[in-house]
């Protein structure tokens, strides 16, 4: 994964608020290159993700900074791996607009990066990246929000508990699509 120095990872946990319709001065969204890859969404105050197991989105690169995205998960009670695809085009720093693809492209969606970066317990261990994304509500699900770790096992407690307590500090407290609703995304 590379990105510039100008958007570097950050080392320590800082959520912006959402949504964001104009640019915060002191945030630096991610590289769409830093973006791609695999992630796995270890918590979630969507819905739909309660009945889920083994979430993970793959995003890879399309001309003009725009995101193919790949969703892949698990119903809990099923060995059947569902996917929902989709291209993101970018409408803002660390923001985009998701429309689906195949049936789905009369469905859409607005989310955009609240946060992100890279955590190291000990220089003797491989780095955590973490990301926070912001969904607004739809016609079909309300508004809420998704922590990514690019590791299946996630990010460990005391990283969640620091997500939540930025998340509170930026308005996504109870009843605001935030912690109040925040859950564990089932894992194997």
């Amino acid at each position: 994964m590379s990105s510039s120095p100008s958007s570097s990872p950050q080392n320590s946990i800082a959520l912006r608020s959402p949504p964001t319709s104009s640019p915060s001065p002191s945030f630096t969204p991610p590289t769409p290159a830093w973006i791609c890859g695999e992630w796995f969404i270890t918590h979630s105050s969507l819905p739909m993700w309660r009945t889920s197991r083994n979430v993970r989105i793959t995003y890879s690169p399309l001309p003009n900074e725009k995101l193919d995205d790949l969703v892949q998960y698990q119903p809990l009670s099923s060995e059947k791996v569902k996917t929902v695809h989709g291209v993101d085009t970018p409408t803002g720093p660390g923001a985009y607009h998701w429309r689906g693809k195949g049936w789905l492209m009369i469905a859409s969606s607005k989310w955009e990066v609240l946060g992100w970066g890279e955590l190291r317990d000990r220089e003797t261990e491989p780095s955590k990246q973490w990301m926070v994304t912001f969904f607004e509500s739809t016609l079909f699900t309300p508004k809420g929000v998704d922590i990514y770790a690019r590791s299946p096992e996630g990010l460990g407690d005391e990283v969640v508990q620091e997500i939540k307590k930025e998340m509170e500090r930026v308005g996504l407290g109870e009843g605001n699509g935030g912690v109040g609703e925040i859950f564990e995304v089932k894992r194997y």
